[in-house]
């Protein structure tokens, strides 16, 4: 079985309303499609990078070359998790998790989108605190960090809202001209002090843990 020789896909990370996990079968597919019908507004660019911009057929492209790339690309010292957010079986938005010498580092840096049409319900603050639980609560995790432009206040809100403090500023070109993100990190301690929505990992294995250069395993946290 597949699961046999990649472990993660037996991972999941369920909250309330939602389940994280990879996506099996024609799954991947569905998440293009969501991308395809709308990951923003029109004329705004949360993102770096213009790919929501695309036109829907390119725009579902990039989200299978990405999933596809991220696996194939993995390695426990440098690796890419992209969880997609199931609710009620279907796919509503895909939170990333990544991270470089994980083992030594014990940091990772995160970024998400929620479908168009699925925005305003909660489900990126939901995605987000079910991340961050897999993350402190049963990887061993010390920091998290993200990155949003100054303008982008929804998620700059989410952030707040569980705990990350600013760490600075980073400047980039877009369009011929300057933009600015805010860098924002997360201890582990204080994401203990803001952590409120309940989670469950199941299949978690060892095979999960020397996937993602987390072992040992932790000692659980309280």
């Amino acid at each position: 079985m597949l699961i046999d020789h990649w472990p993660l896909f037996g991972l999941r990370v369920t909250s309330p309303r939602l389940e994280l996990r990879l996506p099996t079968g024609d799954e991947p597919a569905q998440v293009a499609d969501l991308a395809a019908r709308g990951i923003h507004p029109p004329h705004t660019r949360p993102f770096l990078s213009p790919w929501g911009e695309l036109p829907p057929a390119e725009r579902a492209r990039h989200v299978l070359r990405m999933h596809w790339r991220r696996l194939g690309r993995w390695t426990p010292r440098d690796w890419a998790l992209n969880l997609v957010a199931f609710h009620e079986g279907r796919p509503v938005g895909v939170q990333d998790v990544r991270a470089e010498e994980f083992g030594v580092r014990r940091e990772v840096v995160s970024g998400s989108w929620v479908g168009l049409e699925h925005q305003g319900a909660g489900f990126g603050t939901e995605m987000r605190a079910a991340m961050l639980h897999l993350l402190f609560a049963e990887l061993g995790g010390q920091w998290a960090t993200s990155l949003s432009f100054t303008d982008n206040a929804p998620s700059l809100a989410v952030s707040r809202r569980l705990g990350y403090r600013d760490d600075g500023i980073e400047r980039d070109v877009l369009d011929g001209r300057v933009v600015e993100s805010v860098r924002l990190r997360l201890s582990r301690e204080d994401w203990a002090r803001h952590a409120t929505v309940p989670v469950t990992v199941t299949g978690l294995t060892d095979g999960c843990r020397e996937m993602l250069g987390a072992t040992p395993t932790p000692t659980p946290t309280v």
